[in-house]
Order: C-alpha cells, then sequence, then structure tokens
C-alpha cells in the first residue's frame, strides 16, 4: 500500500516512475475514506486540489523536473494552525469562522518547493491548548492504537494521522510538548526543533517564545529529511536564527560509538508507569550496547518547569489571543457596544480550555502580580536553561521517557486540568530552555497494547547528533515497524 510508505521509499518509487504522485495522493484519499470516520485527524480535506497538486508534481517528472525535490509527491497533511493559501485556518476554533488563509506560512512554501502535496487539516486542540485533543471545536480525535484513548495533544491530529498511514508524513507544533507526547502515544517519530531553526512565519501564536514548527513521520530518517526543507534563517520571522543548516541525514550512519548520553535523575520519578520506565531503561542498555556511554545526570530546576511554564505559556497567550476580538477576521457577535461585541464575541468562540489559559495569563500579567508571578517565572526558566547548557558541558544528548504513561482513556482527566497538564511533565523543559527533542518508539504496553516513547534532548542547534543517536536506536530495534491495526 503506497500510504504505508516512508518518504525515502515513496519518492524514489516516483523518481523511477513506478508509480505516480496521483496514485500516491489517492492511497492516501482512500486511506482516510476508510478510517477518518473513527479516527477524526483531519478537520478538512480537498481531494481535488490534492490531486491537482499531484499531477502538477507528475508533470514534473514527465519532463525529468525532479533536482532539489525531496519530497518529490509526498502527501503531507498540516496541523490547523499553519497558513496555507487558500485553505482553512481554524486552529481547532469556532472564533475564526470561515477564515480562509491568504498567503502560506514559510514551512509550507518549502513544503511545496520540496515537492510536496499540502494534505488537508489536522485536527487539533483549540489555539494549541491541551494535551489530548479533546479540546477542539471540531470534535475529538481518537488513537489509531485504541479508539477510546486519546493520541496525545496539542497535535493529536497530525500524529494520528501518520499513526494510522492516512498520510506519509505530517506538521504540527510543538509549545510545551506538543509533538513530542502525541508521537510518543500514537507510536510515530515527533520533532521539535531548536528555537530560531524554524520559521514561524505563518504560525498562529499560542506562545511565541515557546512554539516551534516540526515534523511527524514514521521513522527517523523521513523526520531528518522534513527538517532538512523546513529549516533555515527568515528575514520575515524576527526569532529566527541565522546559522547554517546541515544535512541531517548525512549524520545517520548508526555509528554512535564514544557518544556521551545524560540520564537526569530527576525525570525518573514516582509518577512514572512501571512499564514506561522499564522500556526506557531497556533503550538506555540497547544504546550503551551499540558504544554510547550513559551517565546520569542533574537538572535541578526540573522540579519548577510545570509551574514556570504555566505561567509564561497562559501569560503570552493572553496577549497574542487579544487579537481575536470580532473586529478584524473573526465569527462576530455583535454587541449595544465594543466592550459588549468583545465579550461575547470571545465568549461564544473559545472553549473553555482556552478562556481558563487567557485569565490565568492576564491575571499574572496584572498590576500588582507581575513581579510575583510573570517576573519569577521569567527568572527560573534562565535557571533551567542553564540547567541544560550546564549538563550539555559533560554529555552529547539527554535521554528520558517522553510521557509519564501511555495514552489515556478519552475523558479521563478533562475534569482535573492540573492531571492533564502534567502529561507534559517531561517535554515541557525543552522549550523553557529552547533546545531541541525528539520522540521515538521504544515500546508497547502489554495489555492493552499501546506505544511507549523515548526522548532525546540535544543541545541549542544540535539536531544533527540527537537525530544520529535517535536513527541508531530505531535502526537497531524494530519498534518503528509496528503499525496501529485500525481498518486493517
Amino acid at each position: 500500500m503506497l500510504n504505508q510508505l516512508t518518504i525515502s521509499e515513496l519518492t524514489a518509487k516516483i523518481a523511477k516512475r513506478e508509480v505516480s504522485a496521483r496514485e500516491a495522493t489517492q492511497a492516501c484519499l482512500d486511506r482516510v475514506a476508510k478510517v477518518d470516520g473513527q479516527i477524526h485527524a483531519f478537520i478538512s480535506h480537498n481531494d481535488a486540489d490534492a490531486l491537482a497538486q499531484a499531477d502538477a508534481v507528475d508533470k514534473l517528472v514527465e519532463q525529468g523536473d525532479i533536482a532539489n525535490r525531496p519530497l518529490l509527491g509526498v502527501p503531507i497533511g498540516i496541523k490547523d494552525v499553519l497558513a496555507v493559501k487558500d485553505h482553512p485556518l481554524n486552529c481547532g476554533s469556532k472564533i475564526l469562522g470561515n477564515f480562509v488563509s491568504p498567503y502560506d506560512a514559510t514551512v509550507i512554501e518549502k513544503l511545496k518547493a520540496a515537492g510536496a502535496i499540502i494534505f488537508g487539516r489536522l485536527n487539533m486542540d483549540e489555539f494549541a491548548m491541551g494535551s489530548s485533543t479533546e479540546n477542539s471545536a471540531f470534535g475529538i480525535t481518537r488513537n489509531p492504537w485504541d479508539t477510546t484513548r486519546i493520541p496525545g495533544g496539542s497535535s493529536g491530529g497530525s500524529a494520528a494521522a501518520v499513526a494510522a498511514d492516512e498520510v506519509i508524513a505530517t506538521l504540527g507544533t510543538d509549545t510545551g510538548g506538543s509533538i513530542r507526547q502525541p508521537a510518543a502515544l500514537c507510536g510515530c517519530v515527533g520533532m521539535k526543533p531548536t528555537y530560531g531553526r524554524v520559521s514561524r512565519y505563518g504560525l498562529v501564536a499560542f506562545a511565541s517564545s515557546l512554539d516551534q514548527v516540526g515534523p511527524f513521520s514514521k521513522d527517523v530518517r523521513d523526520n531528518a529529511t522534513l527538517l532538512n526543507v523546513i529549516s533555515g534563517y527568515d528575514k520575515r520571522d524576527s526569532t529566527s536564527v541565522n546559522q547554517p543548516v546541515p544535512d541531517y541525514t548525512k549524520a545517520l550512519d548508526g555509528n554512535i560509538k564514544g557518544l556521551r548520553i545524560g540520564l537526569p535523575k530527576e525525570y525518573m520519578i514516582g509518577g512514572l508507569d512501571p512499564e514506561v520506565k522499564a522500556a526506557v531503561d531497556a533503550a538506555v542498555k540497547q544504546l550503551q550496547s551499540l558504544g554510547a556511554t550513559v551517565e546520569e545526570i542533574s537538572l535541578p530546576h526540573t522540579d519548577y518547569a510545570a509551574a514556570t511554564y504555566y505561567i509564561i505559556a497562559p501569560a503570552e497567550a493572553s496577549a497574542n489571543l487579544a487579537r481575536f476580538d470580532g473586529i478584524r477576521y473573526c465569527a462576530r457577535v455583535d454587541g449595544a457596544d465594543p466592550i459588549e461585541l468583545y465579550s461575547k464575541t470571545r465568549g461564544a468562540g473559545f472553549g473553555p480550555e482556552v478562556k481558563r489559559r487567557i485569565i490565568l495569563g492576564t491575571y499574572v500579567l496584572s498590576s500588582g502580580y507581575y513581579d510575583a508571578y510573570y517576573l519569577r517565572a521569567q527568572k527560573v526558566r534562565t535557571l533551567i536553561r542553564q540547567d541544560f547548557l550546564k549538563a550539555f558541558e559533560k554529555v552529547d544528548a539527554i535521554i528520558t521517557p517522553t510521557t509519564p504513561t501511555a495514552a489515556f482513556k478519552i475523558g479521563e482527566k478533562s475534569d482535573d486540568p492540573l492531571q492533564m497538564y502534567l502529561s507534559d511533565v517531561f517535554t515541557i523543559s525543552c522549550n523553557l530552555a529552547g533546545i531541541c527533542g525528539v520522540s521515538l518508539p521504544c515500546g508497547f504496553t502489554k495489555s492493552p497494547k499501546l506505544p511507549i516513547g523515548l526522548q532525546l534532548l540535544g543541545k541549542p542547534f544540535g539536531e544533527e547528533v540527537m537525530l544520529k543517536i535517535a536513527h541508531a536506536y530505531e535502526q537497531s530495534t524494530g519498534w518503528h515497524k509496528e503499525r496501529a491495526v485500525i481498518g486493517a
């Protein structure tokens, strides 16, 4: 089945004219038609548009114009928070109404230039605020491994679509673990690049100092290929860093002898599920058998990361979401005066979790509380970043669980926001520190069979070494070859 292929497998077949981009795209459309009713990874997709893009790629192949197109004919799904020209942009929310993007995000421009097929809008927690994709105005996304369970969030649709073989790869965003956590829970590979490595132009902001765009894929090589395409300096993004981009795929040689990997003692906590701990312990031994050295390290301010994140992120969200007021480009609920218009529009348009975070963020930014909460959180954030930089003086990468447990039941944590927030306890420090992180499969729970994720964290702009270690581990195990059986 063409929809089950990796990027490297599919592009090779298209380049050799063994299959066409139209056939590959149609295979994905057929798969979506077959299984997405059970999963709901997609908010929308335009079959005619996808097939027209595929036909354009096939013409390029006929003309021999395939150089520098590493995503030739690859259908790639897009999280509903990234702008794609002439496609709907809703951010999983009702407040944007029927808004259609007038331009492409930089990452979308790069995907198109690389020959990709831009394929549909993927479900997400509203404005990327959530850990389970239960907060979308367009309904709940379900985990392909067990449809009674969540796929993770906020990029749950992006992870579920890859895990169910609905598309070859996807893009998501990661503000506190929103790529790595659903990748772990759905059994695929998800990467959060270093802050500034990938342009945020065309990304609807949640927390501007934390958000990063990144790829989901079926294996590490595909992830490296996608990162090659979307990385690089963009003058339209003031947070973009002008740093050379290496060819990440060249680092995937399987040789990790002599590399030093740190295992932070603060991450092996009491709330860690025994099966998750056992899988991570086994992964550590596997990396040691491949020649890496693993040593215990300390990240002493880890315990403060969740509290710090849930002050900074809502504060930035409060400022960023102020633009959705019913005046310019979102659905409007009329009122007798501007204040009533704002309150009615935002009251009807935003869901409960978004409202909760806006209220929290506004509170910590308010007069009398700014110094006590927001300013103090920023100082702790600096300490957390310093912990990582100090650790990276000793080690080349850090290894941790991605999540404390495997995927939980839909509705299990909906009434307890604090428990939901703790789903990201292992991922949020990476965003606060601005470093890179990747999650990849490292095993399964026994009953029911659910994926377990291994997280590797790298130095700032250290994606090359991090992916090298991830690839060596992946190729020495078979976890990434396992597939969810939904719709089989």
